[in-house]
């Protein structure tokens, strides 16, 4: 399996996009729900960076993928504080 895939001629995070797929398989209803959703958030969140390829996975999974009720919304705030706080550390890194 290659780490990327391309999808829709855009390099996607195959990790990503599997824990996705992966999330809508195991549901009863082929939505993501908040459980599924937070092993994305680890995966994203356990390495330092946070590029230009994981973000379009994450908006292509937020676009096209069914989710549970409130677990989008939750998804959002989630990545949206955690970019958050990363950069605001990683500010602080290079201030010093």
């Amino acid at each position: 399996m290659s780490y990327y895939k391309i999808i829709n001629g855009i390099k996607m995070d195959g990790h990503l996009v599997d824990k996705a797929n992966h999330g809508v398989a195991v549901s009863v209803d082929g939505r993501i729900s908040r459980k599924e959703a937070e092993t994305i958030i680890v995966a994203v969140t356990y390495g330092f960076g946070y590029n230009d390829v994981e973000e379009d996975t994450l908006n292509y999974i937020r676009d096209n993928y069914k989710w549970s009720k409130g677990t989008d919304v939750w998804f959002r705030n989630q990545i949206r504080d955690w970019v958050a706080t990363r950069n605001y550390q990683i500010g602080r890194v290079i201030a010093r």
